[in-house]
């Protein structure tokens, strides 16, 4: 971590904080505001503290906080890799004497995308507390939200192993702080650690875990790539690097961890004891509910001389996962490019929670291919938990014009567009009727499947007069791309029976609106920006979309009981006023009221 905070001071994407700031809210409430921020820096606190007088080691947050962090984490445009990786796939035999010595050299560089493991222990290990001495307090473990169960380590690089030992396994988990040597270990179902906690259970043993804190930053991103199952994450950072992880033996256990962490933690899960774990705000921008998870008892605790936290911070967009998941993007189009070889290109907008939204660039070369790809993506990894999926052919705009793109699909797209489906989906995902599966939902924009029926377009005022009265619980509306076929309208909704009825009710007015969006009176229906975020979030696909003819309703109000969803509606993740307003009033960040609503800071 000290080096890498040197090559973020140079390269001028560094802020230091020098005065004391409290490890409860603050310091999270801080770095949540500063990498919203067009220039936004990786945050170094100097003087971490608590309100019961503790002093902490520095920690470092935001790492990557930006396209520029990325490249500098990466060591190179993440492009570059994916083009390596392409070369790797389909290697072009060569010709020259030359050509034939360059791709021999690059064949021996691979030798180091091995890991390598250390006989001697490493600088992690300087610093060894056993028994007693261990104290998960004495780490500056941040409480990031006010709703949270307590404090979180929130960049920990989780190490496991399979039953057999041979498989390895890097994740990335959030780990709430129970007592001063237990952790809960939030691993979802779907993981890597869940499977091989599964095989110990199975064979009434405790299951060994490692967590790293620290060290070069490049272990957490390849902690969280979705590579496929049974591939050691730190393959990848060899194959970055072009220089092998160096490993060293866990003191208490039989699991390496690199030998340049900052932190570690070692332990065993006891397969037979689950605790309730958070509640915790989540990348979702929504508080998860509290459910039981095992619990990991530490049996060890080192640390280097000199050290530094590793932290970061979660919840509504954007934050570091949109840089985390731009790499993710670009590194691991060429593999899925061979299970959807027609995929040209792909997008996961970050308002978009990543898994719930994917922009699709795809060769359609007949009927219902798009249905084809979305089915392969359906089937793919990690890919298999996208809730929302839009397809474009090859001559659509650029996936990253966002506003030529969705005039493009709207002007393509009818009723006839969408197909809908049924599977798995990320645990975290609160919308779904039942925990981890619920309805997905595609849109074919790859072919023209408009229909030629004019909307007859009003204005926002004349809408809304005609829409309440017949239904007075409409509050305001606002109107989108009213010059495209398919014109949008977002409708704040005083919800007191079912959106499906409010519906019914306004296709009296069918030759006004095409696609009606209805939110809660909090939604800022002209914010289009946390308005996707909302809708993304909020759906359930099966559930939440009505269509009649060729008009299309999106009911992304919050759920109730009254209504049958039973699950409980989570709260969404605001910062706390108090602490805002002291932050402020120590310039410690800037009091920006436009910032704030526009990313809806304190709600």
């Amino acid at each position: 971590m000290r080096e890498w905070i040197e090559k973020f001071k140079a390269a001028g994407l560094l802020r230091v904080i020098d005065e004391p700031v409290d490890i409860d809210l603050e310091i999270a409430h801080i770095s949540y505001i500063e990498v919203k921020k067009p220039d936004s820096k990786a945050l170094l606190f100097t003087k971490p503290v608590s309100k019961d007088g503790r002093h902490y080691p520095p920690i470092l947050t935001n790492t990557f906080g930006s396209f520029e962090a990325l490249k500098l984490v990466l060591g190179k445009d993440a492009n570059e890799i994916a083009d390596e990786i392409q070369n790797l796939l389909k290697p072009k035999k060569p010709t020259t004497f030359k050509e034939k010595f360059d791709f021999l050299r690059y064949l021996v560089s691979l030798r180091n995308v091995f890991t390598k493991r250390l006989k001697e222990q490493g600088e992690c290990q300087k610093n060894q507390k056993f028994g007693e001495q261990i104290d998960l307090y004495d780490l500056p473990n941040l409480k990031t939200w006010e709703k949270d169960g307590g404090a979180f380590i929130t960049m920990g690089q989780v190490y496991t192993k399979s039953l057999s030992g041979e498989t390895q396994n890097l994740g990335m988990y959030r780990l709430q702080i129970y007592s001063k040597n237990e952790l809960g270990m939030h691993w979802q179902i779907h993981k890597d650690g869940a499977n091989f906690y599964n095989e110990y259970k199975k064979a009434g043993l405790k299951m060994p875990v490692s967590v790293a804190i620290g060290g070069d930053p490049l272990y957490i991103w390849c902690g969280q790539a979705p590579l496929p199952h049974g591939i050691f994450e730190l393959l990848l950072y060899g194959f970055i690097r072009k220089s092998p992880a160096k490993l060293v033996k866990s003191l208490t256990n039989d699991i390496y961890i690199p030998h340049d962490a900052d932190f570690v933690i070692e332990g065993f899960v006891d397969t037979n004891e689950l605790r309730d774990e958070g509640p915790f705000g989540d990348h979702t921008g929504f508080y998860t509910p509290i459910l039981p998870f095992p619990v990991m008892k530490v049996s060890a605790i080192t640390h280097k001389d000199d050290p530094v936290y590793h932290a970061t911070v979660v919840g509504k967009p954007p934050l570091e996962d949109k840089f985390m998941g731009y790499g993710t993007e670009r590194i691991f189009l060429p593999l899925f490019k061979t299970t959807a070889p027609d995929l040209l290109d792909y997008k996961m907008p970050e308002n978009g929670v990543f898994h719930n939204l994917i922009l699709a660039k795809i060769n359609a070369w007949y009927p219902a291919h798009a249905k084809q790809m979305m089915h392969a993506f359906w089937g793919v990894g990690q890919m298999s938990f996208v809730k929302h999926a839009i397809f474009i052919g090859a001559n659509a705009p650029d996936l990253g014009d966002f506003e030529a793109l969705t005039r493009y699909v709207l002007n393509r797209i009818s009723a006839k567009s969408l197909f809908f489906s049924e599977g798995v989906c990320d645990q975290l995902d609160h919308a779904s009727p039942n925990a981890c599966f619920g309805g997905k939902l595609g849109v074919d924009a790859s072919e023209d499947l408009s229909v030629e029926d004019v909307v007859d377009v009003l204005s926002d005022d004349e809408l809304l007069a005609k829409f309440k009265s017949v239904d007075n619980d409409i509050i305001d509306l606002k109107q989108y791309f009213t010059d495209t076929k398919n014109p949008i309208v977002f409708i704040n909704y005083d919800k007191k029976s079912l959106v499906k009825d409010s519906f019914k009710k306004l296709l009296e007015f069918r030759n006004h609106f095409k696609i009606l969006i209805f939110f809660d009176t909090t939604n800022a229906i002209s914010n289009i920006y946390m308005s996707v975020w909302r809708v993304t979030n909020n759906i359930d696909a099966l559930r939440d979309i009505f269509i009649d003819k060729e008009q299309i309703c999106v009911d992304a109000t919050v759920k109730f009981e009254w209504e049958g969803y039973t699950r409980g509606w989570p709260d969404e993740t605001n910062c706390t006023k108090e602490v805002i307003k002291s932050l402020i009033d120590r310039q410690l960040i800037d009091d920006d009221n436009e910032f704030f609503r526009k990313f809806e800071i304190m709600g």
